[in-house]
């Protein structure tokens, strides 16, 4: 845990705000910017950015947070997170944003390889952002909606990491530096895929990654990709946590998941399956 004033401090100069786009300032426990809008700072070490008619409808809830948070804590999904930071590293960023970054997982892994770069997470839910301020001491945690404006200034992030979470190509882009990298990391077909059938969940569409570069064309031109292949054994306590944590959470009711569980071995191997794809910002 970390005090969170100073990290906060950090980002500020990289904030505006959502409502009028001017820079914001620091005072006591709240961001404001010249024309008057203000923003609470929670006493857990997170502003609040979304401006008053966002509507969060999407985002994760405490029961999701606190899945994905034990279950990543576990290293189940170490080698996406390694490989991303290792990939961030070599940008030698200052500032990083993660975009959608949930409990702050793979922020605070790619600030472990870099100790002189700063960390912006940004995610729509407040559960979410509590979490991220505290998950390393170089993070500043943002509540802010991805398909809204983007409450940075323009060429504010040297580089973007983008992790199962949605894509506004625009956005990245005009928040990137000129030279500036994205990182996404997105579930393959194969991702999960013994689990798909018997357990009811949503499946990954066979076009994701060709789905992924036509919705960065003409911001973001592909530099490079690594498909990321491996299994894990499971019981079935830890693949109750695995759907808690995703979007498969609101279509299967914990008592039918446990109930198809029981028809399946325990444990249980599972693939796990990634792609890792860098992106160069076109001018």
């Amino acid at each position: 845990m970390h005090d969170d004033g100073p990290v906060l401090a950090d980002v500020v100069p990289y904030l505006v705000c959502p409502v009028c786009g001017a820079g914001l300032e620091l005072a006591d426990r709240a961001l404001l910017c010249p024309t008057g809008h203000t923003f609470d700072i929670a006493r857990h070490g997170y502003a609040n950015l979304l401006p008053g008619n966002a509507r969060p409808g999407t985002a994760d809830t405490p029961e999701m947070v606190r899945a994905r948070d034990e279950f990543l804590q576990a290293g189940h999904f170490t080698i996406p997170a390694d490989r991303l930071a290792w990939n961030v590293a070599r940008t030698r960023p200052s500032l990083v944003l993660d975009a959608g970054a949930g409990t702050g997982h793979y922020l605070s892994r790619a600030l472990d390889r870099s100790p002189d770069t700063i960390g912006l997470a940004l995610d729509i839910s407040k559960h979410a952002a509590r979490r991220a301020a505290k998950a390393h001491p170089r993070v500043g945690s943002v509540v802010a909606d991805l398909w809204r404006p983007l409450p940075l200034r323009t060429g504010a992030a040297d580089t973007v990491i983008n992790v199962f979470a949605p894509r506004n190509a625009a956005e990245f882009h005009r928040v990137l530096r000129d030279d500036g990298s994205l990182f996404t990391v997105t579930p393959s077909p194969r991702h999960l895929s013994t689990l798909v059938e018997p357990l009811g969940l949503l499946s990954v569409d066979e076009r994701k990654t060709e789905r992924t570069d036509a919705a960065l064309a003409g911001y973001f031109k592909l530099d490079s990709r690594q498909e990321l292949e491996t299994e894990a054994v499971l019981t079935h306590e830890e693949i109750v946590t695995l759907v808690g944590m995703g979007p498969s959470a609101h279509h299967v009711p914990a008592e039918r998941l446990r109930e198809r569980l029981e028809r399946l071995p325990d444990p249980l191997p599972t693939p796990l399956s990634f792609v890792l794809s860098t992106y160069r910002r076109l001018e």
